[in-house]
């Protein structure tokens, strides 16, 4: 009897592991300030990124995706808790807990309450860069989220290498300056003597390590996020004078509102062309040092034979201007600054292309949809796993997003996009034909021929507002 009963618990054990092995592993991806327009999988031939281009031709690969705020915190803290701005209440350069509540499950907690080993490297909550790389601190990460966290310090600006200020410095006297800017590094040394290179390394450590259990990995790289800093081998591919500025048109700035005007523009940054297209150039070059590093990681999910059960995620916080308008960084709700790229690889899915709009948000019920676990019913987004099917599924008729404090508002559908400045649109309107016009060079808002199509997008905006602020308890937001 106590033989058999032995015999019993093994098999029962051993059942158990057979389970463990067929829960769906995650993998998650994450860039910072990485635009769609820099990606050759997307519609920049220019800068070559072969690894995610590879991700994108084994995974489906979504041509409308949207970040929910184009700025860093919020977007995060959007991704990961499944709401609006709206709901988190988070607008600035912060993420985590404090705007997303004490009550609310976020998206890798959910994994973690279900016996998922859950770690997270570097960047996925807001950390401020380049302070918080330079520190190796958590910034404004959320400890809940995570069963481990692990930090990548890295030189940033003060990396050693040739550098130049190419925003306000239009002297030149300036080699270089800390904080949000576009102060560019031909780094010395090799791809470990920076944070996405050691970001990279223990990714793969933890895959190798974790690799017989439920694991959810969330991996987050910072470049191309200012200071463009990358090993010296990644701009030579792009030297500055072979760089093709965008397409503009004179007096872009003359019929749009004051508050449309991005904080960072080629004239109060004082940017020549030089310093344009060096800036594109190194854009470029850090956007291929990550790449080298995402590459690097699926490489090891391959060698480990992890392929064949773990979902891949990669995608962005949110786009970046590259001279479009004139205009750099992001904060815009026009395309380049707030569409983004979106990859979802499943195991047993076809490879495709998803053409129906969707958010950031959406991320959090389909990953859970597709291990089996019951996200919140509370949660904003909307499940994308019938495109992972039938790439030609609607999810959603437009993409909706915040920026400004919460206080300017982006309508995008297949015909138009429509931006409001403040919810009386007393600061201004911004309407585009996307279809005859999709660089947005000029603004139907207060053309006579357009009133009803405004007045249309405006019952639009009204009417997802009230969505998007009812609340858990069906109350509604201030």
């Amino acid at each position: 009897m106590n033989y058999l009963k032995i015999m019993g618990l093994g098999l029962l054990a051993l059942a158990s592991q057979a389970q463990a092995k067929k829960k769906l592993n995650v993998l998650y991806i994450i860039a910072d300030d990485l635009t769609t327009t820099a990606l050759s999988s997307y519609e920049n031939k220019a800068c070559h990124t072969p690894n995610i281009d590879k991700l994108a031709s084994e995974g489906v690969r979504y041509s409308r995706a949207y970040c929910q705020y184009p700025v860093c915190g919020p977007s995060r803290a959007s991704i990961m808790s499944g709401y609006y701005p709206s709901a988190t209440k988070t607008f600035g350069y912060v993420s985590g807990r404090e705007g997303i509540g004490p009550d609310r499950q976020t998206w890798s907690q959910l994994f973690k309450d279900n016996g998922y080993y859950t770690a997270r490297v570097s960047k996925i909550y807001h950390m401020a860069v380049p302070r918080d790389i330079e520190e190796g601190s958590n910034g404004t990460d959320d400890a809940a989220s995570w069963g481990e966290r692990y930090n990548s310090q890295g030189p940033e600006w003060l990396a050693e290498g040739d550098a130049e200020l190419v925003q306000n410095n239009p002297d030149g006297k300036i080699e270089r300056k800390g904080g949000n800017v576009m102060t560019i590094v031909k780094a010395d040394g090799d791809d470990l003597s920076h944070s996405d290179g050691r970001t990279a390394k223990k990714a793969c450590e933890l895959l190798r390590k974790h690799k017989d259990e439920p694991f959810f990995l969330a991996v987050g790289f910072v470049r191309p996020h200012v200071p463009f800093v990358a090993p010296r081998k990644y701009f030579d591919p792009y030297p500055y004078e072979d760089i093709m500025l965008p397409e503009r048109v004179v007096d872009d700035w003359n019929d749009i509102p004051k508050k449309g005007i991005n904080y960072v523009t080629s004239v109060n940054a004082k940017m020549n062309e030089t310093h344009e297209k060096k800036a594109i150039a190194a854009y470029y070059a850090s956007v291929s040092y990550m790449d080298a590093q995402v590459g690097k990681v699926l490489k090891t999910l391959k060698e480990e034979g992890l392929e064949d059960n773990t979902i891949v995620i990669f995608t962005s916080d949110h786009g970046f201007h590259l001279g479009e308008h004139s205009f750099w960084m992001k904060v815009s709700l026009k395309e380049e600054s707030v569409r983004v790229p979106l990859i979802i690889k499943v195991p047993g899915k076809k490879a495709a292309v998803c053409k129906s709009f969707v958010e950031l948000l959406d991320l959090y019920p389909t990953v859970a949809e597709l291990a089996g676990l019951k996200a919140p019913e509370a949660i904003q987004g909307k499940s994308l796993v019938k495109t992972l099917n039938k790439p030609s599924h609607k999810v959603r008729d437009m993409a909706f997003a915040v920026t400004q404090g919460g206080k300017t508002f982006l309508v995008r559908d297949e015909n138009y996009a429509y931006i409001q400045y403040k919810e009386d649109a007393s600061l201004g309107m911004e309407l585009f034909d996307m279809k005859k016009d999709p660089k947005q060079f000029t603004n139907l808002a207060h053309k006579k021929e357009y009133a009803d199509v405004v007045k249309e997008y405006q019952e639009k905006l009204k009417a997802k507002l009230k969505e998007v602020r009812t609340n858990d308890l069906g109350k509604t937001y201030n």
